[in-house]
Formats: C-alpha cells, sequence, structure tokens
C-alpha cells in the first residue's frame, strides 16, 4: 500500500507539472507583446505581431540561428521597409557605414570617377566625370552595370555600389557593362584613384560665339562661371551654347545662383513639392547680365539633378532650347537624419517641379531637338576624330538667333 500510495502521489505531481506548464505556455504565448492597430506606439495599420511571428520561426529553425544578431534583425527590417519604396535615392546605413558616409562627404575617397544611378530597377552609369579613371576606360552615360567584383548588382541600391566601388586608390576594381547596341556584355578593370571632380571649361567658338561645358556644379562653379562669362562678353559674344551632357548635378544652390545669369531677379528657377503639397519656390537672384542673350543648352541622359532644374527653369522661363537627348530624371531632395544608435538614414523628402509646373524625378526633361551622338568607327583609336552632330545644331540655331536680331535691327 505504502508503494501504491507513493506511486499515486508521483503520478498525480506529474500530471499537475504537465498541466501547469500548458497553461503557463499558453497563457504566456497569448500575452506575449503583440503591435496591433489599436496600439498607440505601433504607426503602422496592420498587426505587427506577424513580424514577431516571422522572427520567432528565424530563431528556432534557420539553421545558422546562432551566428544572428538581434541588431541584424533590425537593420534587415529597416532596409526591407526603405526598399518598399522603391526610391534609390533612400536608404539606410549602418553605425560602422554611416560614418563612412560622413568622411566621403567631407573628404577625398578613391573611386572610379562617374555618377551612378538606378532606373528602371536597372544599376548603371549616369555621367563619367571627365579626366578620371571611368572616362579613361571609356565607361559612357546609361551603360548598364550588371555585376561589380563578379557580384551581381540585381536589386542593389546605389549606396551599396558606391560601397563596393571606391576603394584605396592604386587598388582594381572590375565592372560588367552592357551597352545597348551590344551583343554582349564586356569587363572593364579600372583602376580606383583619388577623384578630381572638373568644374568648367570654355572658349570662343566663333568671333560671336562662346561655348562653355560646365561639368559639375560644385562650390567652384559659380565663381568660374563668372569668369568664363565675363571673358565671353569682352570677346564680342552674342550668344552662347551652354553644354550641360553628362553633368550629373552638385549644389542646388549653385543651379539657382547660375540661373541668375541667365533670368530676370524673381523669376523662378524651381520648385520643391513635399509631401503635403506645399511648394517652395526658389528664385533667381542673380545680375542677370545674360537675360537677352541668345542661348542653347545641350543635354543628354547624363544630365542628372541640378543640371536638369538649369535646363528646365532656362527653358520654362525663356523659351531657350534643349537639344541632345531626355535628361536623366533625377529631381529629389533627400536629406539625412542621424539615429539614436549612430545609423543614418537618407530620405527623400521632396520633388523638383520646373517653374511650369513639370515633375523632374523619374521622368526627366525632353529636348527640342533629339539627336543622337556620332559614335566611333574604331574604339581603339582613341585620337580619332567624332564629330559632334548636337552642338553642330545648337551652333545653327544661335546663328540663326543672332540673325534674326541683325534683321530686327536693320543691320542686314
Amino acid at each position: 500500500m505504502r508503494y501504491k500510495s507513493k506511486f499515486f502521489s508521483s503520478a498525480v505531481i506529474v500530471i499537475v507539472i504537465i498541466i501547469v506548464f500548458n497553461v503557463g505556455f499558453r497563457l504566456g504565448f497569448s500575452q506575449r507583446p503583440s503591435y496591433i492597430v489599436s496600439d498607440e506606439n505601433n504607426p503602422l495599420g496592420v498587426d505587427f505581431s506577424l513580424f514577431w511571428d516571422a522572427i520567432d520561426l528565424v530563431k528556432d529553425k534557420y539553421v545558422n540561428a546562432e551566428n544572428l544578431q538581434d541588431k541584424d534583425f533590425l537593420y534587415g527590417a529597416i532596409r526591407g521597409a526603405l526598399g518598399s519604396l522603391d526610391d534609390p535615392y533612400t536608404g539606410f546605413f549602418e553605425p560602422v557605414d554611416a560614418k563612412k558616409l560622413e568622411e566621403d562627404l567631407s573628404g577625398s575617397f578613391g573611386g572610379i570617377g562617374a555618377e551612378i544611378g538606378v532606373k528602371n530597377n536597372q544599376l548603371l552609369v549616369i555621367a563619367p566625370l571627365k579626366g578620371n579613371p571611368a572616362e579613361k576606360v571609356g565607361l559612357k552615360a546609361g551603360d548598364k552595370i550588371l555585376e561589380i567584383n563578379s557580384t551581381s548588382t540585381e536589386n542593389m541600391t546605389v549606396d551599396k555600389a558606391v560601397k563596393i566601388i571606391r576603394g584605396k586608390p592604386g587598388t582594381e576594381v572590375v565592372l560588367s557593362i552592357f551597352r545597348d547596341g551590344w551583343d554582349d556584355k564586356k569587363e572593364f578593370k579600372i583602376t580606383r584613384a583619388i577623384i578630381v571632380v572638373p568644374t568648367l571649361d570654355w572658349e570662343m567658338k566663333t568671333s560671336e560665339i562662346a561655348y562653355i561645358q560646365l561639368y559639375s556644379f560644385n562650390a567652384n562653379a559659380e565663381s568660374l562661371f563668372y569668369q568664363a562669362a565675363l571673358n565671353a562678353l569682352v570677346k564680342g559674344a552674342r550668344g552662347m551654347v551652354l553644354d550641360l551632357r553628362n553633368n550629373p548635378g552638385g549644389y542646388l544652390d549653385t543651379a539657382v545662383d547660375l540661373a541668375g545669369w541667365f533670368l530676370k531677379k524673381g523669376e523662378i528657377v524651381v520648385s520643391e513639392k513635399f509631401r503635403d503639397g506645399e511648394k517652395k519656390h526658389l528664385r533667381a537672384n542673380g545680375n542677370g547680365a545674360l537675360n537677352n542673350m541668345p542661348i542653347v543648352i545641350l543635354i543628354n541622359n547624363g544630365s542628372a539633378s541640378a543640371s536638369e532644374i538649369l535646363a528646365g527653369a532656362l527653358k520654362d522661363n525663356r523659351g531657350i532650347r534643349l537639344v541632345g537627348e531626355k535628361t536623366f530624371g533625377k529631381g529629389s531632395v533627400q536629406e539625412l537624419q542621424n539615429m539614436k544608435d549612430g545609423s543614418t538614414m537618407k530620405i527623400t523628402i521632396a520633388e523638383w517641379l520646373t517653374p511650369k509646373g513639370t515633375v523632374i524625378n523619374k521622368v526627366g526633361i525632353a529636348p527640342d531637338y533629339e539627336i543622337k551622338p556620332a559614335e566611333k568607327k574604331d574604339e581603339k583609336d582613341k585620337d580619332a576624330f567624332v564629330p559632334d552632330p548636337q552642338l553642330d545644331k545648337a551652333m545653327d540655331l544661335i546663328r540663326e538667333e543672332i540673325i534674326e536680331i541683325d534683321k530686327k535691327l536693320g543691320r542686314l
């Protein structure tokens, strides 16, 4: 009897433990934090418990779960959320990458000298910068970047691509490139270097027509443009070709300041449209010295950002004609936000509109005269003469305008 009593007591204890365990498990599971629609801490109108269920599954079943840290889930979730925006210019930088971004913005770096971007979900070259490695090896605006060091660029963000391409000067990076008209992709081995961003070249094409090629809207652009424009006027320029081909942009303020040379004071250069519909108008505030001079602007698919702002402002306000190819379509404003753990978020906060309300972003600006560039017959012959039909057309248009002015003034 004593043996049976002990057995019975033990069995009861085991049953009680099982019941308590099950009740406790179910109660605990049901009371696990669940971020639902009505939760004031949840900014999303969805049941956020699905996210935690997914994390639990990964931690419980993923084969390499022991190698994961909780921050991996957090940062991955943020990147995934931003990826759903379909905006290549909004991105997230972990603390280490955020520090590197800050260093790149404030100092020199090793790279290939090309502005890159994403269009139609394809990573491509917006514009190679004159005199830098990318241009020297033959990269062109519009080239599709399929691989970087044998890593596929499918679904790769611009920021990640830049991180891989940049590196110590003197080292090599290999880009797999496809160009419209080619039968297959080609590999380009590029030696990284300290990138020098060119600004401006100018010359008198004829005794009456000045030619200014602006490569970048950097901090030196305004002063160099002032010198070029002043010298052109002193030399008797009556017309100007402004070449913005392969100019990937730069500072917004520089574009607005340069527009002041061509527009009347107070005219709208560009408008920033925010999410609430509010518009901020940026207006010309320059000397207007070239306001009455015949101008033609050259553009192509390497003209982006500040280039599109200037071209759009002059087209809308003065009817200045654009020659070449459609611009890239980078017309949005990004803001950097530092997060509490040292990470950084870059987020698009507004879109740019031309004075007449044309949206620049993704759409770009179409030329009045669409003319394709001439191609070298032999790519290996770097010294071969290549005609420039786009520039030739611009020169013809300027000549026609000068003749019309002379007719009105009775000079012919």
